[in-house]
């Protein structure tokens, strides 16, 4: 399968059983042959836009139909897609465009709002495409010009665009580091490949239906769970968003059978209150990382459906190490390496280290297609990431005499949190563009399953500012998952002798009652103001 592409996939199964059911987004439904047929006149359509081979075009919308036929029709005209956190916005969402190079970018209302308060820095960009149609199309103040989403879907054949496995899908990114995003180039081949290793490790098989409310601006809905569903034929079914209350009873309407998120959603679906749906369905996996092994077994018990965390990886390699659901299982590990790939713990000198000491998790894969393509637009950071041969992931590990590999820790300042990795780069530098900020420095809070985020602050005078003018500035200037939870304002940040905050120390400081908790102070984002 990774010698294919997902176009291939696609056309072979709309001609072998065109009427059998595949994608369900939102409220449509596709089968094979119609999501073919619908994509290739949305193929035609952003062609004559001007779309062509090798065109970089971002989509900036939530989960909707829409993005879900953008997934396969801009492959149709052999451009290469970004697919952008929806709640991008300001700095954030510029360099994400500007690196890419976008030429188009598709959006829904809220996206367009974002994509307008950055235009000025976007000369390259060729065109905007509204999906929801925009309520002010006849405003000669826009910026861009502005395209209707049902314009484009004309009744056309699509020119004709010969892919192969190493053409690039996508350039998805990711915020790993301490340094600005990077953009990871995805080949077809790594495509079909994270889809056909995904199926083996949660032992897919004919009959299931796969289900998700992750993003599909991320990896894991687009590889592993609705490539996986088109190189086995199977259902896919995408929710536009995740909620606690209402995941099980959807599921057992869409009749899942597997099912595919990340270790909060496990977290606030053992908090609602119990009820019917806990065990009225037809899940028997759900797909959960990461999760500790105690909250596993709270998990299989309670809901009835088997809770599968053995899994490692990154966007730029996925998985990395896994446990078969059905074979040995070790719940407290991330799995074992995969046949395709050479796993190793490595010191600072790329020198493997005994069991049971930690080190840097490195890999290499045994053929193409495997990985990432490397860094858009960015040799440097994709030869750092290589040295010695291997790829260096930037995360402590250990493994067992047994060759299970347990995760330890970032070995880069990066967050986790809101299922999101978050540069604390990034934040601080959109904190101190604050006039009554100077310095700042941003690092993790460990929590159940992910973190919050602190920031330690200098103010830039006497006057220091308040937590409801920091937490109105953060909600302007940041994604809702980087806003920080934390405030602590400080005389000065620790440093070493050349100037490095040491963030080591930041960390070791206990919540006192100096730091402002913004949620103890009801300085909260709602739901339906995120974006």
């Amino acid at each position: 399968m990774s010698g294919s592409t997902v176009i291939t996939l696609l056309r072979e199964h709309a001609e072998k059983h065109p009427g059998a059911r595949f994608a369900t987004c939102a409220d449509a439904t596709y089968t094979y042959g119609e999501l073919d047929r619908r994509t290739d006149r949305l193929a035609a359509g952003l062609q004559q836009l001007g779309v062509a081979r090798g065109d970089r075009v971002a989509v900036l919308s939530p989960n909707r139909a829409e993005v879900l036929e953008l997934f396969f029709a801009l492959p149709k005209t052999g451009a290469v897609q970004v697919p952008l956190n929806a709640y991008l916005k300001g700095d954030f969402l510029c360099h994400q465009l500007t690196d890419s190079q976008a030429d188009v970018v598709v959006v829904d209302r809220p996206g367009l709002a974002a994509v307008r308060g950055v235009a000025d820095s976007l000369p390259g960009l060729r065109a905007v495409v509204c999906l929801d149609g925009p309520d002010n199309a006849d405003d000669p103040g826009d910026a861009l010009p502005l395209t209707a989403y049902r314009r484009l879907a004309v009744d056309a054949e699509p020119e004709p665009v010969e892919l192969t496995a190493s053409d690039l899908m996508s350039v998805v990114y990711t915020s790993g580091t301490t340094g600005f995003a990077k953009g990871c180039m995805l080949s077809h081949g790594y495509y079909t490949r994270v889809g056909q290793v995904m199926a083996d490790a949660v032992d897919m098989a004919e009959g299931d239906v796969l289900y998700t409310a992750l993003p599909m601006f991320h990896g894991a809905a687009r590889m592993m769970v609705l490539t996986a569903g088109l190189v086995h034929g199977l259902p896919v079914v995408i929710e536009p968003a995740f909620s606690a209350s209402t995941f099980l009873s959807r599921a057992a309407d869409v009749g899942a059978t597997i099912a595919f998120g990340v270790g909060a959603m496990g977290m606030a679906l053992l908090a609602q209150p119990p009820a019917p749906a806990d065990v009225e369905h037809q899940l028997r996996t759900f797909v959960l990382i990461p999760f500790p092994p105690e909250r596993q077994r709270e998990f299989t018990e309670r809901f009835r459906a088997e809770a599968w965390a053995e899994l490692y990886g990154q966007t730029e390699c996925v998985p990395i190490t896994w446990n078969p659901i059905a074979g040995a299982r070790e719940p407290a590990s991330c799995g074992r390496a995969g046949s395709d790939l050479t796993v190793a713990i490595l010191d600072d000198e790329d020198r493997p280290v005994p069991p049971g000491v930690v080190g840097e998790i490195c890999l290499r894969p045994h053929g193409p297609q495997t990985m990432f393509s490397g860094y858009w637009n960015n040799a440097e950071a994709t030869v750092r990431a290589t040295t010695s041969l291997w790829y260096h992931t930037g995360d402590y590990g250990r493994s067992d005499v047994d060759g299970h590999i347990y995760f330890v820790d970032r070995k880069k300042d990066a967050v986790r949190r809101r299922g999101e990795n978050v540069s604390t780069l990034e934040v601080e530098a959109a904190i101190v563009a604050h006039p009554a900020v100077a310095e700042a420095a941003v690092h993790a809070v460990p929590a159940a399953t992910e973190d919050e985020i602190k920031v330690c602050i200098v103010a830039t005078g006497d006057v220091r500012p308040t937590p409801a003018e920091l937490f109105d500035y953060f909600r302007e200037k940041l994604p809702y998952y980087a806003m920080p939870r934390y405030v602590e304002i400080v005389d000065d940040l620790p440093k070493n002798a050349v100037g490095r905050v040491m963030k080591f120390q930041l960390r070791e400081r206990a919540l006192s009652d100096d730091v402002w908790d913004f949620e103890q102070l009801g300085l909260t984002v709602d739901r339906l103001q995120r974006r």
